[in-house]
């Protein structure tokens, strides 16, 4: 088995006849879905916007505590993200375990209404992240197990597309908020915390409670077939291992959004209540390609597509250290991080569901995600220290050029045996 950059196939089953021959549908199952995720992340976003300023600004911590915060909002869930996902694989019910997650999150809304310190925060941001942990995996299987394996990709797609819409209506919420109510960070929390709870409810009632079952694709000639199962002691010789080291190594040079934004209103002196419209446009770029780009991975392939993505946020960094101001250098990087989150959520995780089998469809897919959560913890941590070390323009450029080596290196870690 191997997964390489010349597969022209996307890595999935089928001829490229067979799959332009199947006509795209939809499933209720993968759009409810997909409108959890919506209302999710009107709550989840709005809180994120304002965040970097609530932090270094209204509570006046340093570049560094934010750093740490972003680090565990980055990565916070990956300690029970291989749990979540196997405990849905074993139960076969993986709507209760992503209900639970979903449920955590909502109740770490509410406790943010109390927490001020940066230790209440800590926790907070913490459950909040691990509530995120259990759900993605169990949640991921359910659009897998209900997707035509020809168009998974695109339906991974459409459920990000609708998740983005969410991202982006949370930030003008906030942005109108604080509009309305200069520091009105109070009002905003109780807002999210609304939209949690909408999440939960719609969750469910009307996702159907089913069992983990993939349609298995039934074309012979496979460029990638799955893997037999996931054997950990060998895991570094398979095509999951690669895809895994790969997105590690990638995860460790991707900070947070927040640093990018800290950086573009500190050299173009946005107002605060404008701040979080830059989360507004990265989310609208996204909304606007999730579901082409998730369609081009399908038919030109997914580890393409992937790696493609890390070069756009290579630009991003290096046009935001430039010592350019205005809108057209905002919304060139705002472009550019979209066109990265486009190219690289769902496709990343359409690649790692299709190296494994069925019954550990959810293990699969939470291990490609503990490995990007944890690296970017470790990048979001790491950069708030080099920041603050040697400044952004300097920080943004050293972490570009490294995130170039690797996007040049990534075909060689993508590439192995053909009979491994």
């Amino acid at each position: 088995m191997y997964i390489s950059v010349s597969d022209r196939n996307g890595g999935q089953g089928g001829t490229a006849q067979a799959r332009t021959s199947v006509p795209f549908r939809l499933a209720p199952t993968i759009v409810w879905l997909g409108i959890v995720s919506l209302f999710t992340d009107v709550s989840s976003e709005s809180v994120a916007a304002v965040l970097p300023l609530y932090l270094t600004g209204y509570l006046g911590l340093s570049v560094i505590a934010f750093g740490v915060l972003d680090g565990i909002n980055q990565g916070a869930g990956s300690l029970v993200r291989m749990a979540a996902g196997w405990l849905s694989d074993r139960a076969g019910r993986p709507k209760q375990v992503a209900l639970a997650g979903y449920g955590l999150s909502a109740t770490a809304r509410l406790a943010l209404l109390f927490a001020g310190g940066f230790w209440a925060l800590t926790g907070t941001m913490a459950a909040d992240r691990i509530g995120k942990g259990i759900r993605t995996a169990p949640r991921d299987a359910l659009i897998t197990v209900n997707a035509q394996p020809e168009h998974l990709a695109r339906h991974f797609g459409v459920h990000r597309m609708l998740d983005t819409i969410g991202a982006a209506l949370g930030p003008l919420l906030a942005s109108a908020i604080l509009l309305l109510i200069p520091s009105g960070y109070s009002t905003v929390f109780v807002v999210s915390l609304a939209f949690a709870v909408i999440g939960v409810a719609a969750l469910a009632l009307f996702v159907p409670d089913q069992r983990a079952v993939r349609k298995q694709p039934v074309a012979e000639d496979r460029k990638v077939k799955p893997a037999p199962g996931i054997r950990w002691a060998r895991l570094h010789h398979s095509a999951l291992g690669r895809l895994l080291l790969t997105a590690g190594v990638l995860g460790l040079l991707t900070v947070g959004d927040g640093f990018i934004y800290l950086a573009l209103q500190n050299r173009n002196s946005l107002e605060l209540q404008w701040f979080p419209m830059l989360y507004v446009g990265t989310n609208a770029v996204f909304l606007l390609l999730a579901i082409p780009l998730g369609r081009l991975a399908d038919r030109w392939g997914r580890t393409k597509v992937f790696i493609g993505g890390h070069l756009a946020l290579v630009g991003c960094y290096l046009l935001a250290s430039l010592p350019f101001t205005g809108a057209g250098a905002v919304a060139g990087c705002l472009v550019l991080l979209g066109i990265f989150y486009a190219s690289t959520d769902g496709v990343l995780t359409a690649l790692a569901s299709q190296l494994v089998t069925p019954e550990h469809l959810a293990t699969g897919i939470s291990a490609a995600q503990t490995v990007v959560a944890v690296s970017r913890m470790a990048a979001s941590a790491g950069f708030g220290v080099l920041w603050f070390a040697v400044g952004p323009t300097t920080a943004l450029v050293l972490v570009g050029g490294l995130l170039a080596l690797a996007v040049l290196g990534s075909p060689l870690l993508l590439r192995g045996p053909k009979n491994s």
